[in-house]
């Protein structure tokens, strides 16, 4: 393929196909086609298609983001760990196929694994046709799974080592203030007092465990037929050792239930917008977010009762993430389309957070 051809992130399709050929069992190989699967608040994601003497076969790069990059974040080599760590567990994962630190072949580390099927669903359009029972199989899937990654045996797999664990959600609170300070724009109202009430209202700490660090239902890959199936868990880069009840906390910010649709995006219009947190869960037939606390609680045996807590510093890191980004679409650094939104989104997660806290117990 020709270098006018490429997409953003890989300047050099002749580079790439160069090491591809080196480094990947079946080389040498012919690079035919690079697509953009998805871009911009994550890591890049393309899926290859090569041509070899195996004939031909699809492949899933990863890379990081364009421009500003925050420190500690996008770590190639720390997902490429994970993953390989996960390979034979109970969570399915993409097979590893190489990883590159060489930042001369696209710009940036990247690494290799083989396309997975699945599709993503995001959007009540990706989920509208499903029936009442395909959604509530969805939503058991995800609380299944991710009961199952707060379960795995870390030192078993060699990842525990991957955090430190105790005293997670005070380096958590440190670690996106930081973040918000080298991310930030402009003034916003309520974020002094959001983080000065999330730091009087910490959580003692808990169990520790892995943690996926951005775990919801458009970053796992399913299958429908014959019943719901997650084929893989996408997105590991945020992964790390701590408060199990923080992923949860994450997943219900992104579980939106019925009437909730459009509340981030201006007008609460998304006819072409991206969204950011999808609305995928507000078809028919899926949990609401109570409900699928109250499995999760069931299948770990863990304490609930103080999800608001984390379901407010979810929205208050999910602030902090599109801040960063909105500053990457200042400065022209994004890849696709409805990034205007991001910016749109903050002062609204603020204020959803101190939502929550207000009505979270005053006992800890």
């Amino acid at each position: 393929m020709t270098e006018s051809s490429s997409p953003p992130g890989i300047p050099s399709p002749a580079r790439l196909a160069g090491w591809l050929s080196d480094h990947i069992p079946g080389g040498p190989v012919e690079l035919t086609d690079i697509q953009l699967i998805a871009g911009g608040r994550s890591n890049l994601t393309y899926r290859l298609t090569i041509s070899g003497s195996d004939g031909t076969r699809q492949l899933v790069l990863r890379r990081p983001p364009l421009g500003h990059v925050l420190p500690t974040a996008h770590d190639m080599s720390r997902e490429y760990r994970v993953l390989s760590a996960l390979a034979g567990t109970k969570v399915p994962v993409a097979p590893l196929v190489a990883a590159c630190t060489d930042d001369e072949v696209i710009g940036a580390p990247f690494y290799l694994m083989e396309y997975v099927p699945g599709v993503v669903l995001r959007t009540r359009d990706d989920t509208k046709d499903l029936t009442g029972e395909q959604a509530a199989g969805l939503s058991r899937c995800l609380a299944d799974m991710m009961a199952a990654i707060h379960g795995v045996d870390v030192g078993a797999v060699g990842l525990g080592d991957l955090g430190r664990g105790a005293g997670y959600m005070r380096r958590q609170l440190d670690r996106w203030q930081r973040q918000w300070d080298l991310s930030t724009t402009r003034d916003m109202p309520g974020y002094k007092e959001l983080v000065q009430r999330l730091a009087a209202k910490l959580p003692e700490d808990g169990q520790t465990t892995l943690v996926h660090g951005d775990y919801r239902l458009d970053n796992a890959l399913v299958t429908l037929d014959p019943e719901p199936r997650i084929t893989a868990v996408v997105d590991w880069e945020m992964a790390t050792l701590g408060d199990p009840l923080a992923d949860l906390g994450l997943t219900l910010v992104y579980w939106t239930e019925a009437g909730e649709e459009g509340w981030l995006t201006p007008g609460g219009d998304q006819a072409g917008t991206r969204s950011v947190t999808a609305d995928a869960t507000t078809s028919p037939g899926f949990w609401t977010r109570a409900e699928f606390a109250a499995e999760y609680a069931r299948l770990t045996g863990r304490d609930v009762s103080r999800i608001g807590y984390y379901v407010a510093f979810g929205y208050f890191k999910l602030a902090v993430v599109l801040e960063g980004i909105h500053a990457r679409y200042r400065q022209g650094k994004t890849v696709g389309e409805g990034f205007e939104q991001e910016g749109f989104a903050v002062p609204l997660l603020i204020a959803r957070a101190h939502e929550v806290l207000t009505g979270e117990p005053e006992s800890t």
